[in-house]
């Protein structure tokens, strides 16, 4: 009974797909929202959802989050759940914005009224927009401009008004590029060219190749989000209404990122660059200094660029 009663929105999704795994190895009684019964779903595809209470419909729901938190007894949220594509962001601003904003606006007020001991909402690096200070730290202005920064900037605000407003015991991330095993959509740089390889055609890259990205593998992910969890509990001074950068302080570009794939995986992988520059509405350098969360956890990455890679070419490769 004195295990953690943990929900997760976004669970299904690729950190979710890391972070549910490490909670119920820890002994947490978790609770899942699922929107839709995609079958690529990083939970379905690791047998991981019949561990889970799987609560069903949508984040923009109030009365389904009132009694999702109320009647399984929530103590602890890690919101997730967002829309995530740049491109899409750019395309459906409205949907983006009620996804990300609303729906993060409906969550805390839920965590409110139910008095939930510890949430930890998902912002992004996104959030600083395009800076010549790198790696970003945590004091830095929130520049965003673009729909999908904008929104996860007021992610970000909104959790921050919640902590210091109402009390909600609530952190925010605003982490690197993530990437690992599970990511099946194609817009995405490292799912393109991992899978092209394999598939034995030429990579499709938007970009010259020069646009840099601070890339953390999801397991550290993971690993961050519990850190900054645990300090809500035992260092709430020091947590509550923070937000928490995690990365690995260094930006690869684009051109490296694909070279390292196509060497990891060999034979005829190749790349077709297709783009002048950075595509549209996205950031040209962008990394983040992980100094605070270390000091305050001892959290840091662990896992290399290369040593990430292999894993995730791993998993494509199985599939």
């Amino acid at each position: 009974m004195s295990a953690r009663r943990t929900f997760i929105t976004g669970a299904t999704g690729v950190l979710g797909g890391a972070l549910v795994p490490m909670l119920l190895e820890r002994g947490d009684h978790v609770v899942v929202l699922v929107r839709d019964e995609l079958r690529g779903n990083a939970l379905a595809r690791a047998g991981l959802l019949a561990d889970c209470d799987v609560v069903h419909g949508d984040l923009l729901d109030p009365a389904l989050l009132d009694r999702a938190i109320g009647e399984h007894e929530i103590d602890s949220v890690f919101h997730l759940a967002a829309q995530t594509i740049v491109g899409i962001a750019r395309r459906s601003p409205v949907s983006t914005y009620e996804a990300n904003v609303r729906g993060t606006w409906l969550l805390l007020d839920a965590c409110r009224v139910h008095e939930v001991e510890r949430v930890v909402v998902a912002a992004s690096d996104k959030a600083y927009g395009a800076s010549d200070v790198l790696p970003y730290t945590e004091d830095l202005p929130l520049n965003a401009t673009a729909p999908y920064d904008v929104s996860k900037a007021a992610t970000d605000l909104i959790t921050r008004s919640y902590a210091h407003t109402y009390g909600v015991p609530a952190a925010t991330t605003r982490f690197a590029n993530l990437y690992g095993p599970g990511d099946l959509n194609p817009s995405r740089l490292i799912p393109e060219v991992i899978v092209a390889a394999l598939e034995g055609r030429p990579a499709i890259i938007r970009s010259d190749g020069s646009p840099e990205r601070d890339l953390l593998y999801v397991d550290d992910a993971a690993r961050a989000y519990l850190a900054i969890a645990d300090l809500i509990d035992t260092n709430p001074a020091a947590a509550v209404g923070e937000a928490f950068n995690a990365g690995t302080g260094r930006g690869t570009s684009v051109r490296e990122i694909v070279d390292t794939i196509i060497a990891i995986v060999g034979g005829d992988a190749s790349a077709d660059y297709r783009g002048a520059g950075v595509p549209e509405g996205e950031i040209d350098r962008q990394s983040v200094d992980p100094s605070k969360l270390t000091g305050l956890t001892g959290w840091s990455a662990q896992v290399g660029l290369e040593e990430g890679l292999r894993r995730t070419i791993d998993w494509y490769r199985g599939r």
